[in-house]
């Protein structure tokens, strides 16, 4: 008796093998001074010849679709690594970074990206492919970093909200200036607003309108707010290491995407050394502890 045919998401991915593929861009200033305005920042975070912010690259090869190949969540409809699901919703879960050396602001760099892993899971709303592109960024020095992404995607049936009912789910409770009682030394708080939303999903080509489309995010995704970007909570964990960390630099980072984050709420970034060269962070807000969470690992320089 012959062997089984796949069944659920795996008989979409069984023969899904994207070959790698390689692209160029140039790490200029002009992302890098667009990011640290939206971030209120008193000044661009690194200006030409100086090293790039960890999680920075993201600013950068960037795929703007035509705009008919967008879908109806604004996401593309095709891509290269975007698995052929049907009714495809996806979420970023995290991903693991190796810095071999900081890109540097201003020259050009190389990425090649290829499909590391797929793998099909059950979870408890269903079914579940995650997901993970490798991406080797280089410059002329040589291999500057390996990141593996993380992405989780689902096929939610036509008229099926993708989270639980705006009804059922909590709303945004009113937001505090003050941080959590927390353990660490280092201590960022930030209210994302919709304007803050907006520029960032310009500024990384993301046209998901959770970010920026209220009644759709609501009555169509199920959630009861726009979701505030998983890159911009990573972003943000990033944010007390540049600012407190000198004579090191970030080898490496592992970060989790555990639980969104919403308009209204107050995002605190709380976190600190937890060994001589390691440190751990995460993001709370007055509705819980640890939205997402981040490892950092540091060299001398």
């Amino acid at each position: 008796m012959g062997a089984s045919s796949p069944s659920g998401l795996s008989r979409y991915l069984e023969s899904w093998r994207p070959e790698p593929v390689t692209g160029h861009d140039i790490i200029s200033a002009g992302p890098v001074a667009a990011l640290s305005a939206v971030l209120d920042l008193p000044k661009p975070a690194a200006g030409d010849g100086e090293a790039l912010p960890p999680l920075w690259h993201w600013l950068y090869f960037l795929d703007w679709v035509p705009h008919r190949e967008l879908g109806p969540d604004g996401h593309p409809l095709r891509g290269h690594f975007l698995p052929p699901i049907p009714n495809r919703a996806r979420m970023i879960a995290g991903g693991r970074i190796d810095v071999r050396r900081p890109l540097l602001v201003g020259a050009q760099a190389r990425r090649r990206s290829t499909l590391a892993d797929v793998a099909v899971k059950q979870g408890r709303s269903g079914e579940m492919a995650f997901v993970t592109v490798r991406h080797e960024i280089s410059q002329d020095s040589g291999l500057c970093l390996i990141e593996e992404h993380d992405v989780v995607y689902r096929s939610i049936p036509a008229g099926t909200p993708a989270a639980p009912s705006s009804s059922s789910a909590p709303s945004a409770p009113a937001a505090t200036a003050e941080p959590p009682p927390g353990e660490g030394a280092w201590r960022l708080s930030l209210r994302p607003d919709s304007p803050l939303l907006f520029r960032f999903s310009a500024l990384t080509a993301n046209a998901h309108r959770i970010h920026y489309d209220e009644p759709y995010v609501r009555d169509v995704e199920g959630f009861p707010g726009l979701i505030v970007h998983g890159p911009l909570l990573a972003m943000l964990m990033l944010e007390p290491v540049r600012r407190e960390v000198s004579g090191e630099r970030v080898r490496s980072l592992s970060y989790r995407l555990r639980r969104p984050v919403f308009l209204g709420d107050v995002v605190h970034v709380v976190g600190g050394p937890v060994a001589g060269d390691r440190a751990e962070l995460r993001v709370d807000t007055d509705r819980g502890s640890g939205h997402a969470t981040a490892e950092v690992t540091f060299t001398r320089t």
